[in-house]
Formats: C-alpha cells, sequence, structure tokens
C-alpha cells in the first residue's frame, strides 16, 4: 500500500494549517498562477442552454443559514431517463421538490410531477439511480437522501409508488450517490449499492470551523465516515442486505461518487467508490463478495501517493486500447485524476501528462462524464464544478463559490484541450456545480447534458456542434442479462477505429444518464457490433449503417432499426 499524506482538503479548509497569516486558500492561488493550461483552439463544438426555452421551470435554493454547514452545500442530482418507453427521453430533478419533465423527443419538454406522483413525495432528496429492477420493462428509480431514501416502482410509464417499506430497504443515514448494477451473472437482476457519507446532524460538533477571521463550511475529517450498503435483489420485489457478506465494510466509506464495470473483463461487474478526503475504492467482484483492490491497483490516491476529495467519477475508455479507464472529479488544488487502464488490473494516474491536471486544478469538481461531443470516436470530458465554502471569496478573494463548467477535448488519447471558452456561452456562465448528466434527448445523434446549479436553475445544454461525423444509437434489450442490459461491453469496427464503450447509467455525482449505448465513428459510415452482456454470453450483429439507433436483443442476432 502507498504512503499518502495530509490531504490537501485538510490543508485548505482547517485552521489548524493557517501558519503566518497565510491562509490555505491563499496557497491554491499561487499554485494555480504557475500553471501552465493548454490553450483551446477554434472549434465546431458547440453548445447552448435551452433550460427557459424548453420548458423547464425549476430551481434548486438552499434554505440554511448563512456560512453554510457540509450538509448545506452537498448539492443534488438530476438524471435523463425515459420512464414511459416512448423512445424520448424525459428530465429528473432532485431536491426537496421532485420534478420530472417529460419530452416530446423534439425539444420540448411539459411537467409531469403532478399525474406521475413525484411532487407527492417529501423527503430531504439528493440524488438518483435509474434502473428497471423487476424487468418489466419500465425503468424504476431509487432516491438518495439525507436520513432518508425512497424506492420508486415504475407503474407502467404512468406514475411511481413508494415501495422502500416492501422492498426492504430501509432508511440511510446520508445516502449520496447511488448505482444499479448485475452482481451475478446468472441472476439477471439488478442490484442496488448506496453510497453513504458521513455522521452528521443539528447536534454535531463543529457545525463550522475557523478559516482565517472566517467561519466556514468544515471538512469531512472532522466526522465519523459512514459506509455504502449492498442490496441484492432476490427478486419479487425484495432486496436483501448483503453488506456484510460483500465486505462492503473494507470501504474506506465518506463515499461521494459510485461507477459500475466490469473493468477488467472478468465477467463480473465491480465498483469504484470516489471517497472525500479518504482513500478511493475499486471493489473488484470475486463473485461472491468483493475485494478491495484500489491501493494495490493504483486507483487509492494520487499520483504522489495522497489522499484527495473523490467526488464524481466515471468509466470510459478515452484512449481507445480496449479497457475502460476512471476519472474522479476531486476538491480545488488536487488533480482531477484519470486513471488510465494498463491492463492486469493496475492503473496508472495520467492527468498531468493528459493536460487535465492544470486545466481543472483550481475547482472544486463534482459532476463528470465521458462522452464524445463531437461524435469522432474519442471520448471527451465534462465537469461540473462550484466550491462548498459559499464564503470562499470572502477568506480568499481569489476564489469564488460559483465556477465555470468545463469541456475538454479528446485529442486522440494523448490530450485534453479546454474549450470551454469556444464551445458556448454557458461554460462561461459560474455556477454552484453538482450532479451532472448526459444523454440526446432530442434523438439528433448529438450528445446534451444536463447540469445541476445547487443555487439556481438546472443548465440544459442542447449539443448544436457542426460536424461531418457519423454515430449509432444502441438501445440494449437483456434477456438472461437485465433488462436494460446494464454493464454489456459494447465492441465496435470501424473499419478504421476499434472502439468499447458500456451500457451503463451510473457515473457522475449523484446523477443518472442516459442508458443507450452512444457511440461516434468519425467518418465511418458503419460498424459490426458485438456485445458482450452480463449474463457472460456475447452477441455480434455484422455491420450496422450509421446514424440510426437500433434496438439490440440478446441473442437475437438481428438488429432492429427504431
Amino acid at each position: 500500500m502507498k504512503p499518502y499524506l495530509l490531504s490537501r482538503r485538510d490543508l485548505l479548509i482547517a485552521s489548524v494549517v493557517s501558519l503566518a497569516g497565510c491562509s490555505p486558500s491563499s496557497r491554491k492561488s499561487q499554485s494555480a498562477v504557475t500553471s501552465s493550461p493548454v490553450q483551446a483552439t477554434p472549434s465546431l463544438i458547440s453548445f447552448k442552454n435551452v433550460t427557459e426555452s424548453a420548458g423547464i421551470s425549476y430551481k434548486w435554493q438552499i434554505n440554511a443559514p448563512r456560512p453554510l454547514n457540509i450538509l448545506g452545500t452537498i448539492g443534488n442530482g438530476c438524471a435523463f431517463l425515459d420512464y414511459d418507453m416512448d423512445g424520448n427521453l424525459d428530465i429528473l430533478l432532485v431536491g426537496n421538490r421532485l420534478a420530472i419533465y417529460k419530452g416530446d423527443g423534439k425539444g420540448n419538454f411539459r411537467d409531469v410531477s403532478d399525474e406521475t406522483g413525484l411532487s407527492k413525495l417529501n423527503g430531504h432528496f439528493l440524488g438518483c439511480a435509474v434502473g428497471d429492477y423487476d424487468n418489466d420493462g419500465y425503468p424504476d428509480i431509487y432516491l438518495t437522501a439525507y436520513s432518508g431514501g425512497a424506492l420508486l416502482h415504475n407503474e407502467g410509464g404512468k406514475h411511481f409508488i413508494d415501495v422502500s417499506s416492501h422492498a426492504g430497504i430501509p432508511a440511510q443515514p446520508w445516502g449520496t450517490s447511488a448505482a444499479w448494477v448485475q452482481l451475478s451473472p446468472g441472476s439477471g437482476l439488478l442490484d442496488l449499492v448506496i453510497g453513504n457519507y458521513v455522521s452528521f446532524g443539528p447536534n454535531t460538533s463543529p457545525q463550522l470551523c475557523p478559516n482565517g477571521d472566517y467561519m466556514t463550511s468544515c471538512g469531512p475529517r472532522y466526522y465519523k465516515a459512514h459506509h455504502p450498503k449492498l442490496y441484492k435483489n432476490v427478486g419479487g420485489g425484495k432486496f436483501q442486505d448483503v453488506s456484510a457478506q460483500w465486505k462492503m465494510s473494507t470501504s474506506h466509506g465518506k463515499n461521494l461518487g459510485i461507477a459500475c464495470a466490469d473493468y477488467d473483463h472478468s465477467g463480473r461487474q465491480s465498483i469504484s467508490f470516489a471517497n472525500d478526503e479518504v482513500e478511493g475504492d475499486l471493489m473488484s467482484n470475486t463473485g461472491s463478495s468483493f475485494n478491495n483492490v484500489a491501493a494495490f491497483a493504483g486507483t487509492a490516491f494520487d499520483h504522489d501517493g495522497t489522499r484527495h476529495g473523490g467526488m464524481g467519477t466515471d468509466w470510459g475508455d478515452y484512449d481507445n486500447d480496449g479497457r475502460l479507464d476512471l476519472v474522479v472529479a476531486t476538491f480545488q488544488n488536487e488533480t482531477k485524476c484519470i486513471y488510465h487502464n494498463e491492463g492486469g488490473g493496475n492503473f496508472s494516474e495520467v492527468a498531468e501528462r493528459l493536460g487535465l491536471a492544470a486545466i481543472a486544478l483550481p475547482y472544486v469538481s463534482f459532476g463528470a462524464k465521458w462522452l464524445d461531443v463531437d461524435n469522432d470516436g474519442w471520448l471527451d470530458l465534462i465537469i461540473a464544478s462550484g466550491h462548498v465554502q459559499d464564503n470562499i471569496h470572502e477568506i480568499d478573494p481569489a476564489s469564488h463559490y460559483k465556477e465555470p463548467t468545463l469541456l475538454l477535448h479528446n485529442k486522440q488519447g494523448e490530450l485534453f484541450e479546454d474549450i470551454s471558452s469556444s464551445s458556448g456561452t454557458a461554460f462561461g456562465v459560474p455556477i454552484v456545480g453538482r450532479g451532472l448528466a448526459i444523454g440526446d434527448y432530442d434523438n439528433d445523434g448529438r450528445m446534451d447534458a444536463l447540469v445541476v446549479d445547487s443555487e439556481g436553475a438546472p443548465l440544459l445544454l442542447h449539443n448544436e456542434s457542426s460536424t461531418n461525423n457519423n454515430w449509432l444509437i444502441l438501445n440494449l434489450e437483456g434477456v438472461e442479462s437485465n433488462r436494460q442490459g446494464y454493464g454489456a461491453l459494447v465492441t465496435l469496427d470501424t473499419g478504421t477505429q476499434k472502439l468499447l464503450r458500456v451500457c451503463h447509467a451510473d457515473g457522475s455525482y449523484m446523477s443518472s444518464s442516459d442508458p443507450r449505448v452512444h457511440c461516434g465513428l468519425g467518418t465511418s459510415d458503419n460498424a459490426t457490433v458485438t456485445v458482450k452482456w452480463p449474463s457472460g454470453k456475447s452477441t455480434s450483429y455484422g455491420r450496422l449503417t450509421a446514424n440510426r439507433q437500433y434496438k439490440l436483443k440478446e441473442g437475437d442476432t438481428t438488429p432492429h432499426v427504431l
């Protein structure tokens, strides 16, 4: 196991390290000034914030005393989902007020919160995970919460009912991110993993911590860790707590981000936990339990062996070498880590070499997702950021509570280029960024994004990029596997590129994304496709013509055009 140093967030927040009148945040400013970010080049990539014109009227508001404590700054998640299975993505916004907007596939949304029953639910809801746990063809929702949580069963695409008690999923102390994952290849059912953060309440001490002349939000090191919980789907709409059996206690707790994948091609789904100022966890699935291999695999720490504030996380093959890599969004003055999958269960942290370290260093980053914004066949990266100290500008005038959203373009797996300033004004607007989801909500073959602003309206970012590149959208349907095919590995051969994509809705921060598999093909007009299903079986589909949506059913070699 690698040795580690006192975390950078400890240095930034704790008053005990404010030496000689120099605040922790001022050290951040000096570091940021000396870095040399990669300069953006002209691009045809463009996004537009269309929230209001699309018909979405929603705002997050923090009704708590200022300065905010650690609970006040946790933020919320969001989702792209097709709750009524009409082929068009809908939008879920999570907060003390729940809202769901039905999409028409043409860029317009209608508030259906009342008719679906979501507006009647009460709780301190934070995040969401979307998945069809009973294989009835309609996606269900798990809502994470502070001192709560709710499993919502989808009643035929018409409305949702809270079945938490019947299902056997109790309230969580402080649920953050959650994910649906098929842990056993032969089960055909989605299990539920729920992240938990720290032990905190109105009587917990401290509520705030000194930083120079100011009181502000404390870091997580002041509070006892809670650990993730794992609920096995035993059928009949019921779940069993198997956290002890699967050794979830070997995780380090203080979890904020979750991403599941068969990263080692073992045929089993493993779990990565992004944790706040403790080691990250990589829970390798042995078939009957987890081994936490993060320290040995190289994903527990930064490149220099230091703990970081892990928040959002996601799996994706950014360099097209056929192995899934891992991104972890982190705190201010901490490297936003990219762990390159070297094979054999080993990873190397390469953010500095790829240019990401310098670009994102000044920000407190939460939501993070891989996506191919221009369909060139290379996964790009979008990151939502916002500080956790609402009075940080008073403490350090060089820092800000609201921070810009970043869009990083992948230069063929060799470099990530910051194109935020050239990709639309939405990326220049500072927000308190938290949750982030991706999906093609208007079915035009270009990936869009949805971003949470904890002190404002959501950002619905429509991808208006001009490109001659081609694409495929694949709707997977499991038969022996879970109905939505979560965890399936999809390989594509375009003739000039070989790509690996994964079917999943999890990742990022407390959010759920479009589960359809979006594949940019570059200039190729077709691709051969093979799906390795969570059941362990594979299905090949021959050459699929570009710029179409297909349904691919497990065991059926005939692709169906949608």
